[in-house]
């Protein structure tokens, strides 16, 4: 085999270890046997940061100096949220360290058993370690800025940590004083409200608006996560960013909460800006959970349209708006700002190719609930990809 073709064996070797959940495993594992601090964090929080971490090293892999600038994103919010739950800087290092270490020992002894040989091995790993020195110096550097910021504002620093804390399942472990501090009852009910941080002076804006009102606010993994006792009166409605709000609960859900209302962030980035309850989004959050039989779904009722061809892309939209609006032929000619006509008649041409459901006759009619849902959700998808 050439040595441009065992480079690229094994280039395609450490993209699969970057995505493989065994190796994300084995380096938890390490980092947790060998810092302590990291180890009193759950091993959930460990692996979702340390996934996030090496999605990200996934695209630096081949690449030459100067050719593509690696994304340090997900190591800078690592670091971030490792200051603002109070783990020390060394404590940080060496759980990263320990896991870099386990890292290369697999990537060796994979690469070696795809018959690698020992000087290219070094090559690539020269590469993979340059690369891992300059996410160490992200890391750092997300650590420092917020560490700052928690100098700045220790108030909003203890808030922050307690805001973790919660959201990591340890309601039951905080005292009432340490709640009281920032607001919070034990037995209260809270609104848990995420949004996208990704435009960081809106987030900060909007964080200073909620803890106005009381709430418990901070940025958690990049995005703004708040526990209110009310929801603001106006529903944000001037607020720049997409907020999802849960009903009100104990707060030992609050981890529960959470994680649904990051699911439903990502799964309704069309809806406009301002305040949306959770379970107003809970068919698209249920259906997101499902990417691979939405995609079966969209091959087999839609395989007939051409994602290439700009008419069946109008077909397509027409009928996903169409039932957006309650198979109402005229709430959906004013969404499009079209003629009933025109809307009557893309839905028969849809139908034509694709074979949908006709339109009810009978004013009022309705598809079934699965039949609609099943349209809606392969509509969705294709409309998405395409």
């Amino acid at each position: 085999m050439a040595v441009t073709d065992q480079r690229a064996t094994f280039e395609a070797l450490l993209c699969e270890l970057l995505t493989d959940p065994q190796v994300v495993e084995e380096i938890v594992a390490a980092a947790r046997s060998h810092a302590p601090e990291i180890a009193r964090l759950s091993p959930a929080e460990s692996r979702r940061h340390v996934t996030a971490v090496l999605a990200a090293g996934r695209g630096s892999v081949g690449a030459r100096p100067g050719t593509r600038e690696p994304d340090f994103a997900a190591a800078r919010r690592l670091g971030a949220d490792r200051a603002d739950q109070g783990i020390s800087l060394a404590g940080l290092l060496r759980g990263v360290q320990a896991g870099r270490r386990r890292a290369v020992e697999t990537a060796v002894a994979r690469g070696r058993d795809a018959g690698i040989p020992d000087a290219l091995l070094l090559e690539a790993l020269l590469d993979l370690d340059r690369y891992a020195d300059a996410l160490q110096r992200a890391l750092v550097e997300g650590y420092r800025r917020a560490e700052q910021e928690l100098l700045h504002s220790r108030e909003a620093a203890g808030g922050r940590r307690l805001l973790h804390r919660l959201l990591l399942g340890e309601a039951a472990a905080l005292r009432p004083e340490e709640l009281a501090r920032y607001g919070l009852r034990p037995d209260g009910l809270y609104h848990c409200l995420v949004a996208d941080a990704a435009d960081a002076v809106a987030a900060r804006l909007l964080e200073r608006r909620l803890t106005g009102r009381g709430a418990l606010a901070g940025v958690v993994e990049g995005r703004l996560v708040a526990l209110v006792a009310r929801l603001p009166a106006d529903g944000l409605a001037d607020a720049p960013m997409l907020v999802v709000a849960a009903p009100a609960r104990p707060l030992d859900q609050a981890p529960l909460l959470h994680q649904l209302c990051v699911a439903a962030l990502r799964a309704g980035p069309s809806e406009p800006a301002g305040l949306h309850r959770l379970v107003d989004l809970a068919a698209e959050t249920a259906l997101a959970a499902q990417p691979v039989l939405a995609e079966l779904l969209g091959d087999t009722l839609l395989g007939d349209l051409d994602p290439a061809d700009e008419f069946h892309r109008e077909l397509a939209a027409t009928a996903l708006a169409y039932l957006d609006h309650g198979q109402r032929l005229d709430h959906t000619a004013v969404a499009l700002h079209v003629h009933p006509n025109t809307v009557r008649y893309r839905l028969h041409r849809i139908q034509q190719i694709t074979g949908m459901p006709p339109t009810p006759a009978e004013p009022g009619a309705r598809w079934s609930v699965p039949q609609t849902v099943r349209w809606w959700w392969a509509l969705r998808t294709w409309v998405r990809r395409t």
